[in-house]
C-alpha cells in the first residue's frame, strides 16, 4: 500500500510539473490579441482582408526589424494568414493550396526539394507588389523539418 501511495504522489507530483510547464510556455509565447487590441489602422487592414473568415489567432512579431501583426484565419476550412505592419500595410498573404493546384514548374521545383522525404503543407505566398510565389513544408528522410519557397517558374528564393 505504502508503494501505492508513493508512485500516486510522484504522478500527482509530475503532473503539477508538467501542467506549470505548459503554463509558462504560454507565458513566454504571449497572449493572443483581439482585433480590439490592434492600432486603428491595422483594423482596418485586418477587416479590409478578412473575406469572411474567422480570425484563430492574432499575434504580435518583429521580423526583418519591423514591428507586424500576424493574422491567422479560416475560411472553409481553409487557412488564410497575412501580416500587416504598424501603420496598417499589407506585408504578405499565405493561403493553403495543394501542390496539384500550382503552376508545373512550381510543383516540380517543390517535389525535386522534397525528394525522398515527406510533403507537408503547400501555401501561396505573397510578398505585396511582388508576382506569387509558393512556399511549402517537408520533412527529410531524417525526420528534420524544412521550408522552401519557389517562384512560379520553380526557382528556389528567400523571401
Amino acid at each position: 500500500m505504502r508503494i501505492l501511495t508513493a508512485w500516486l504522489a510522484v504522478g500527482s507530483t509530475l503532473m503539477m510539473v508538467a501542467a506549470g510547464g505548459s503554463s509558462v510556455a504560454q507565458e513566454k509565447k504571449g497572449k493572443s490579441l483581439t482585433i480590439k487590441d490592434l492600432p486603428a489602422a491595422v483594423q482596418k487592414t485586418v477587416q479590409d482582408n478578412l473575406k469572411g473568415a474567422e480570425i484563430k489567432s492574432i499575434g504580435k512579431e518583429k521580423e526583418d526589424g519591423v514591428e507586424q501583426y500576424e493574422v491567422e484565419t479560416m475560411l472553409n476550412g481553409k487557412s488564410r494568414d497575412f501580416n500587416v505592419d504598424s501603420k496598417g500595410n499589407l506585408l504578405v498573404v499565405e493561403e493553403a493550396t495543394t501542390i496539384d493546384a500550382i503552376p508545373a514548374a512550381a510543383k516540380a521545383g517543390i517535389l525535386k526539394k522534397v525528394a525522398d522525404g515527406k510533403l507537408g503543407a503547400v501555401e501561396t505566398f505573397v510578398k505585396t507588389g511582388q508576382p506569387m510565389m509558393y512556399e511549402a513544408s517537408y520533412t527529410d528522410k531524417k525526420g528534420k523539418k524544412h521550408e522552401v519557397l519557389v517562384k512560379a517558374d520553380g526557382t528556389e528564393t528567400k523571401e
